[in-house]
């Protein structure tokens, strides 16, 4: 059971979570001025190419919109309830229904809050109802703090503030880093050779604080055990020194981890039970190795251990 985590790990591993937390980035409302339904999922905010102080009352956003081929360039939007508003205007078109979409509102608290107050939490296409308010608590791990992610680092559900207190008093250290997780986590690999398949880039950050306790625990031999995909990936896109230095660092990573990958950082993982072809599969395959993860799936569907966002978890070490 998840519970007897401690079991398996010894006085001076460095427990790596990331602190993530789930925004409600989902805006339902409708087209100005047929009135038809429109919904558009916040992916990432583009910041002001120019060096004025940022508008807290508007922003630009590149957004997945729906009905996608209907709001093109122009196109106007307008999103409400509980009195307050939020206008939209479609300014670039992408691929695929991505859209780049201005968004305003006079909300006094300003955008950010006018999208925390109406938003709805963007839960895994695979949960087949709509969120409701206990969502915004639920879907999060219970260190998560900072805003950013349209979905949960999974793995971290399963921890309790309980377990964490017996693991800090087992002498297991813990640390944060942050990782923003995108659509592309939900983004299956098409391509016939691996290798052409891209990762969509994700936004990191790393403290000086963090950097300073993996280097020690990289330098004396110690476990790095990364609780999450997302987490592996932040730590295996540091750059490390030949002595074991590990560089703090704010940025945004592409990295597709896949059998053969050469970990620098990580030594054990804590991961839920993945799609048939993600690259998430094979970045716990080339942890753990492709047959040995197979072998452990196979068990699991023998034993009907749930899959995905709110399934059971495995420990890699």
């Amino acid at each position: 059971m998840f519970s007897e985590l401690s079991r398996f790990l010894v006085r001076g591993d460095v427990l790596v979570v990331n602190n993530t937390r789930v925004f409600p980035a989902r805006l339902l409302g409708y087209r100005v001025p047929s009135g038809g339904a429109a919904e558009c999922l916040l992916l990432t905010q583009i910041p002001n190419p120019t060096s004025q102080a940022p508008n807290p009352n508007e922003c630009a956003w590149d957004a997945l919109v729906h009905p996608g081929q209907k709001l093109k360039p122009g196109a106007r939007l307008l999103f409400e309830r509980d009195g307050i508003a939020i206008h939209g205007e479609v300014t670039g078109m992408h691929f695929q229904g991505r859209r780049t979409i201005r968004l305003s509102t006079s909300h006094s608290r300003g955008l950010t809050d006018a999208i925390d107050r109406i938003g709805h939490i963007p839960l895994p296409p695979y949960i087949k109802r709509d969120d409701v308010e206990e969502d915004r608590d639920r879907y999060q791990t219970i260190y998560a703090r900072e805003r950013g992610s349209i979905a949960a680092p999974t793995a971290g559900l399963h921890f309790t503030d309980r377990q964490l207190e017996e693991l800090a008093a087992g002498g297991i250290e813990r640390v944060e880093v942050t990782l923003h997780v995108g659509y592309g986590t939900f983004k299956p690999v098409k391509v016939d050779r691996v290798e052409e398949h891209a990762v969509d880039a994700e936004r990191f950050a790393v403290s000086p604080e963090t950097a300073a306790v993996l280097t020690r625990a990289k330098r004396d031999g110690r476990r790095i055990i990364a609780v999450g995909t997302t987490t592996v990936r932040t730590l295996e896109s540091l750059t490390v020194t030949p002595d074991g230095a590990v560089s703090a660092g704010i940025g945004e990573t592409t990295l597709f981890i896949r059998p053969g990958h050469a970990f620098q950082l990580v030594n054990a993982m804590i991961t839920n039970f993945h799609l048939p072809r993600s690259s998430l599969l094979m970045l716990v395959s080339a942890l753990a190795g492709r047959e040995r993860i197979l072998d452990a799936y196979r068990e699991a569907v023998r034993h009907g251990y749930r899959f995905y966002s709110y399934g059971d978890a495995m420990l890699i070490v």
